[in-house]
Formats: structure tokens, sequence, C-alpha cells
């Protein structure tokens, strides 16, 4: 293929695709009935031109008879008067006409043949056109609801609801972290509020304990209720050890006072 011919079909293309996108149906389809509605015109006009002639040679064929009838009874006329070279000349203009008769028929047997053809070719253009507007009503429209809902799902597409969704997930999202951050804080709160009454209550033993002890150093007793309860038994060894403990601490006690 040649440089030329490359070049030709690349601007046929272009040009094809430029009056492809630049068709509106509904114009197209409106331009379609009006040409269809010319041709119809022009239609009927050859079929009543056509008819017109067949009338004419339909008249010069009659007339073409008549006078080949006139001319033979001249003819027998003459002859009867004794006049043949009369009679003669009749007959060939007899003759003349009848061939003329003859040319005519033929010519006006194709004219009816051609005549019938446009007729139902006229017929049928009329059906066509006849369909072609009521296809046209129906594909206008099939062509302006395509457009709406075109339209519609441009306007769909261009929405940004998979970034409004996302910001709510974010939303969402940091609203939970949010959430758990106050249940972490109001926990932890406890846990502290726990500790310290636990250090109180522990505070709490360690001062019975002492006042226990300085119960026994004064020789005075305490009531065994307040203190702590054991909660195992003290082994011997480690009772006389205890004892021992204690007496160290009265000595150093009293050597004090």
């Amino acid at each position: 293929m040649g440089l030329f011919d490359r070049v030709s079909r690349v601007v046929r293309s272009n040009l094809n695709a430029a009056v492809s996108s630049a068709e509106n149906p509904e114009k197209i389809l409106d331009q379609a009935i009006i040409d269809m509605q010319e041709d119809l015109v022009q239609m009927r006009q050859a079929v009543a031109g056509a008819i017109a002639s067949q009338k004419r040679v339909q008249q010069q064929y009659e007339r073409a008879s008549s006078e080949a009838n006139t001319w033979q009874q001249r003819a027998q006329l003459a002859l009867q008067k004794g006049d043949e070279e009369l009679a003669k000349q009749a007959l060939l203009r007899k003759k003349t006409q009848a061939e003329t008769a003859v040319a005519l028929k033929t010519q006006l047997d194709g004219q009816s043949t051609t005549v019938d053809q446009l007729k139902r070719n006229l017929i049928g253009l009329e059906s066509k056109l006849s369909e072609a507007k009521t296809k046209k009503d129906m594909l206008k429209a099939r062509a302006s609801a395509a457009k709406a809902n075109e339209q519609l799902q441009s306007t769909t597409s261009s929405l940004n609801t998979s970034s409004a969704m996302a910001a709510f997930e974010r939303m969402e999202e940091k609203v939970l972290q949010m959430e758990a951050t106050s249940q972490a804080a109001a926990e932890l709160a406890g846990a502290d509020l726990e500790s310290q009454f636990a250090s109180l209550e522990a505070g709490g033993d360690v001062d019975l304990e002492l006042a226990a002890m300085k119960a026994q150093l004064s020789g005075g007793s305490v009531d065994q209720g307040q203190l702590p309860a054991a909660e195992t038994a003290i082994p011997a060894t480690e009772s006389t050890e205890v004892d021992a403990e204690l007496e160290e601490l009265r000595s150093q006690i009293d050597k004090l006072d």
C-alpha cells in the first residue's frame, strides 16, 4: 500500500469518526423522513408522467388504427368505382397507418408494464414511509431515554460516593479509638483508687500489729479481735525466733529508758 493510500485512509477514517460523533439521532431521523417524502413526491411525479405518456401513446395507437380502417374503406370505395390506382394509394396509406399502430401497440404494452411497476413501487414507498414515521417516533423516544440514562450515569459516576464513605469509615474508626481511650482511662482511674484503699487497709493492719507489740512490752493486753487473723499457724521454730527477737527489742527499749 502506497503512502498516498495510507494517508487517504487515515483522513477518511477521521472524517467518518467526526461525522459519526456529530450525528444526532433525532435530527437524522427527521431528515430521513424528509428525504423519503421527497423521494415519494418524485416517484408520484414519475408515475404521473408515465401514465400521461401511456395515455398519449394509447391515443396515437387508436388514431393510427382508426386511420388504417379509414384507408381500408377508401380503398374498397375506389375499387368499387373502378379506380384501381386510387385504391392502391389508399391501401398504401392504410399499410402505413397499420404499421404505425403495430409499433404504437408494442410501445403501449411496454409502457403499461412500466406503469404497473411504478405503481407498485409507489405503493411500496408509501408503505415504507408510513412505517418509517412510526419507527421514527419509537426510535426518538428510545434515543431520549438512552440520553437521559447516559446523563444519569454520568451524574452518578461524577459523585464522589466512595470518598465520602471512606471519610465516614475513618471518622467511625476515630470515634471507636476515642471511646477505647476513654474506657482505658476510666479503668486506670478505678485501679488507682483500688490501690489507694488497699494501701490504707494494709497500713491499718500494721498499726494494729504495732499497737499489740507495744501492749505486750508494757505488760498490757490487746483485743485479739483487733489483730489481723493469721492465715497459717506459725511453726514452733519460727515462734522461738520471734520470742528471741522480742526479748532483744525489750532489752533495747529498757536501755533507752
